[in-house]
């Protein structure tokens, strides 16, 4: 083990983040680049662009799921997450390299329609990616205690990735996309297949840190030795055990958003149309009562399981009507840009959503360490990341009514970072503190469902909104008010001990 890993220095930290930023590297190609290039060389639709993005969840749903349940079971070359972000680095890079390649893939099989060609595209790099993003966000939770150390990894992490997402913008809006993605195949390489081999999993993950050798372990964050016991009787050296009981119970505020995505799928891609939206408004009835019901249940007077399975459910309820929001910015922002500001050319278009992007990440990644870090050890993370989503809620009222010039469009983007900053940083460590350390791969995948299925709605159900409207000003009301309710719901999150010791850390931790 290196000496840097030993003392949780800030070279550790920043060297634990670079898979992760390979990925959060490659997902900033994705979003500055595919949607242009799908509308620009290969001329496609809104909704058909949609349909390419909707590729994205859905290999989510299943890679970060399978292979963050075989990460927590499985041990080889050296390592039980190394091989997983090996592999996904690899296949991304390819995929990436494929992207401005789409038509001549096409044409070299012999299809007529390029759509096919760009969701098997679009879907390999994003499996790729999901792949790798489980194990690269699970080894800091495997490698760091709980308490201020472990809030300090996803905080790095975040700093890191998103430095070099402002530098995928900044390369997109000073040369063009297409310098993006070469440099992309090139760093998503390097950086997820050199750090893993610098870095020592533990054999185990109970909570037992002495015998793993993964760093001091802060006294506020070391558990009982009878919650060790516990831990250690559920927890054999390779990982937990789960059931699809577990799973179904685990993700139950986020089943109307599955049965909608299942829904929706199904719907685009044999092409059939009920002529009413019965379906679409049972979902949105069954998602306001689960999530409502997951909010307000009782986590006092429950086993610590039971607790911990509470507390899970609300982070999941609490956070996936931010990516709505999130998602729907990411692939919608160049239609709106194309609209409310009809004198600028495709190329310069591009180039003002890869700026508004630039400055996102910029804002991104400068405040996790350097501002919400401080933040979270004075009032918790919770009630951090709230502040931070009521931030962005009204950067994209800003956008809603004030976004017709670059410029106003940067500004507001910037304002909007600060909830960006939260939301891929944050969530990671509250959520990490609730779930049995053992199933963290497991867990981490069902986290990411909170993601990926609010992606499919906005993929399938906002992209044909947005596309059937006249102003496409429709998409920053959705942001709008899917960030409104989620920074509400964040109010019901329990800040629990594990968050107020990191809210008072008791003399420092590593640097």
């Amino acid at each position: 083990m290196l000496d840097i890993q030993k003392n949780l220095t800030r070279s550790f930290f920043a060297l634990l983040s670079l898979p992760a930023t390979a990925m959060g590297f490659a997902l900033s190609v994705q979003i500055s680049a595919l949607s242009w290039i799908l509308a620009t060389k290969y001329h496609l639709e809104i909704d058909d662009i949609g349909l390419v993005w909707a590729a994205g969840p859905i290999a989510g749903i299943l890679g970060q799921v399978i292979f963050g349940i075989i990460s927590d079971n499985v041990w080889f070359w050296g390592g039980r997450r190394r091989p997983f972000i090996l592999i996904g680095g690899v296949f991304a890079s390819l995929m990436l390299f494929a992207l401005p390649s789409i038509d001549i893939i096409s044409s070299s099989m012999g299809i007529d329609g390029i759509l096919g060609v760009a969701i098997a595209v679009a879907l390999t790099l994003d499996f790729a990616i999901n792949v790798g993003f489980n194990p690269t966000r699970s080894i800091i939770a495997d490698v760091t205690p709980e308490g201020v150390n472990r809030t300090k990894g996803y905080t790095w992490m975040q700093t890191i990735s998103g430095t070099f997402g402002v530098l995928a913008y900044a390369i997109g809006g000073i040369w063009d996309n297409y310098v993006l993605i070469y440099v992309g195949v090139v760093l998503v390489f390097l950086f997820t297949f050199i750090p893993p081999f610098l870095i020592k999993e533990p054999a185990s993950l109970s909570w037992d840190d002495e015998d793993d050798e993964v760093g001091p372990m802060d006294p506020s964050a070391r558990p009982s030795p009878d919650d060790m016991q516990e831990k250690l009787e559920v927890s054999a050296s390779a990982g937990g055990g789960f059931s699809m009981t577990e799973i179904g119970r685990a993700i139950e505020p986020l089943w109307g958003f599955l049965v909608y995505a299942i829904y929706g799928m199904a719907r685009r891609l044999i092409g059939f149309d009920l002529g009413h939206y019965y379906v679409e408004i049972a979902c949105g009835v069954l998602t306001v009562f689960l999530i409502g019901k997951a909010l307000v249940a009782k986590e006092s007077g429950k086993s610590k399981e039971e607790a911990g399975m509470i507390g899970f459910k609300k982070v999941l309820a609490a956070h996936s009507f931010s990516w709505i929001g999130v998602q729907s910015m990411f692939i919608y922002m160049y239609p709106y840009v194309e609209q409310k500001l009809p004198d600028l050319s495709e190329i310069d278009a591009g180039r003002v959503v890869s700026i508004a992007f630039l400055v996102l990440n910029l804002v991104g990644a400068a405040l996790p360490v350097l501002v919400l870090e401080p933040i979270t050890e004075k009032i918790g993370r919770v009630k951090t990341h709230m502040g931070a989503l009521v931030v962005m809620t009204l950067g994209y009222a800003g956008l809603l009514f004030f976004g017709f010039s670059p410029t106003a469009i940067y500004v507001m983007m910037a304002v909007t970072g600060v909830g960006w900053a939260a939301i891929v940083s944050l969530p990671f460590a509250i959520m990490s503190q609730k779930i049995d350390q053992a199933k963290m791969g497991l867990y981490m995948g069902l986290f990411n469902l909170s993601v990926v299925l609010p992606q499919l709605v906005a993929s399938l159900g906002v992209g044909e909104a947005v596309n059937n409207a006249p102003d496409k000003s429709l998409l920053f009301i959705v942001c709008t008010a899917t960030l409104a309710f989620s920074a509400a719901a964040w109010l019901l999150v329990k800040e629990d001990e594990s968050d107020e010791a990191a809210a008072t850390p008791p003399g420092g931790g590593g640097h």
